[in-house]
């Protein structure tokens, strides 16, 4: 790398993305990009050659989303940190089309599952039949269900009934389920995005904590603005439709994720994390709003998901380490579903959102 571009990276990485933000210190920079260097220039090279991936990938995405940029951005940040999505938005805000995109650009196995109240577990993970033999011998046959592949998409998934949720806990945590006792690993990469409606809630089931907690992020879709739907109603009513492309594969996926995990994160950056998660439980820090409002908070999972997203979006931006910037971004989407509000908190119009906002302007 020359040293031209060296140097306006390394401008990049201290320019604070989030107005109004103290961006990470230059030492901070110094520091992240001496251990990358000690590393070896070939890891340099993977994350620039990952970047630039990444960003076809992108691209490719926003030639059949429109007006989504942020609810792309979260989804990917989840998908390349190896962890699973809860999608929260009313119908045709393209939740379904997202996902079938996104298994088609990064070249995954996509599969979609339509949760109903009358849905069963084995719809979801596969059951055994009883097979006779041309000799008649009698065996039992394993037939996997839809949650064998690399991409799947829970629609409507507090739809489903707790006995049917349950069913993905396994899967997503564990990556193989088990049926009649007996093992069965699933492909890899494996990932979950879930939709759910936040307006209708007659015939549903809410999803339970430990489920919830099983999802990196909870990413909210809104309405596109006046320009992106524009877009939209022009593309999608014509004579001519636009179809996604392969980008990446699912090996060169998983190569991303390992090199996720590589990429280093300053002792500034974890102890923001530690701080913002810590604080946000009640009785644990010295937030007296915390103590008073919320009912219970993050736990570990909320941790280690900042620690791998702020790498990615680094990542994603062609930085070569995370920032506290890149905590405070993340902060909302990876705690709002770990963390709940009391009776009180609830009457008084509190609400978790503001709750988070107001810790992380703590961080600066």
């Amino acid at each position: 790398m020359s040293p031209v571009t060296l140097a306006k990276r390394r401008q990049k990485a201290t320019d604070s993305p989030v107005p109004g933000l103290i961006p990470v210190s230059r030492n901070h920079i110094c520091r992240a990009m001496q251990t990358v260097s000690e590393e070896g220039g070939d890891v340099v090279k993977e994350i620039e050659a990952a970047g630039e991936k990444v960003a076809r990938a992108k691209s490719a995405i926003g030639e059949i989303i429109y007006g989504q940029e942020a609810v792309v951005d979260q989804t990917l940040i989840t998908v390349l940190a190896g962890g699973h999505a809860l999608l929260v938005g009313v119908p045709g805000l393209a939740k379904t089309l997202l996902v079938h995109t996104l298994g088609t650009v990064l070249g995954l196995d996509d599969k979609r599952v339509q949760f109903t109240p009358d849905l069963m577990p084995a719809d979801i993970v596969g059951s055994e039949v009883l097979e006779e033999s041309e000799s008649g011998k009698r065996s039992f046959r394993f037939i996997p269900g839809p949650v064998f592949c690399q991409l799947l998409m829970a629609d409507e998934i507090n739809r489903a009934s707790p006995r049917t949720q349950s069913a993905l806990l396994q899967a997503m945590q564990e990556h193989h389920v088990t049926v009649a006792g007996q093992r069965h690993e699933l492909p890899r990469p494996f990932h979950v995005l879930a939709t759910q409606n936040p307006l209708e809630q007659e015939g549903t089931y809410p999803l339970p904590e430990a489920q919830l907690d099983r999802f990196l992020m909870e990413i909210d879709v809104h309405y596109p603005d006046l320009e992106a739907e524009r877009r939209m109603l022009l593309a999608t009513t014509g004579s001519d439709e636009a179809t996604s492309k392969q980008v990446l594969t699912a090996e060169e996926l998983q190569q991303i994720q390992r090199l996720v995990r590589r990429i280093p994160v300053g002792d500034q950056v974890v102890d923001a994390i530690l701080e913002l998660v810590r604080s946000a439980r009640p009785h644990e820090g010295d937030v007296a709003e915390v103590t008073e409002n919320v009912a219970w908070g993050p736990g570990p999972r909320a941790s280690q998901a900042l620690m791998l997203a702020v790498r990615v979006r680094a990542l994603m931006d062609g930085r070569f380490a995370p920032s506290i910037d890149d905590v405070v971004a993340l902060a909302e989407p990876i705690l709002r579903h770990r963390m709940a509000l009391t009776f009180a908190a609830r009457a008084e119009g509190v609400t978790v959102a503001g709750v988070i906002d107001r810790l992380t302007k703590r961080l600066g």
